[in-house]
């Protein structure tokens, strides 16, 4: 179900309890900035979640409040994690939802990155 990104931020929400160690997830990278693992629900043969370990609900959240450390660390890390996947040749998406109308149903911020076979546009209409 879709969340409202400008309400506060759930420290019990999902990602905020694989950040603790409360629920496993398949990791793939980890630093001071950012934590990576792969979707439980694949929609690609490469389907990664990219999350800060900050508290931050959406992108905007990130943008108005993270540090500069903070922002151009998580950026950097989701570049890590393509060329540690091989996907910069090939070519990968990244998605992020954002509120209601974006589709974002966890309410932390995280990025998609799929990869590992033509995606195809992104709405057919």
């Amino acid at each position: 179900m879709p969340i409202d990104a400008t309400q506060a931020y759930d420290p019990d929400n999902i990602f905020a309890r694989i950040l603790r160690g409360e629920i496993p997830a398949k990791r793939v990278y980890e630093d001071e900035y950012a934590l990576a693992f792969h979707d439980i629900s694949p929609q690609a043969p490469v389907h990664i979640l990219v999350i800060p370990k900050g508290a931050y609900v959406s992108w905007d959240d990130f943008s108005a409040r993270g540090s500069d450390a903070e922002i151009a660390g998580f950026v950097r890390a989701v570049g890590q994690i393509a060329r540690d996947n091989a996907l910069v040749e090939p070519g990968y998406r990244l998605l992020a939802n954002i509120g209601g109308h974006g589709g974002q149903e966890v309410p932390h911020l995280h990025v998609h990155l799929f990869g590992g076979q033509p995606l195809g546009p992104m709405l057919a209409r």
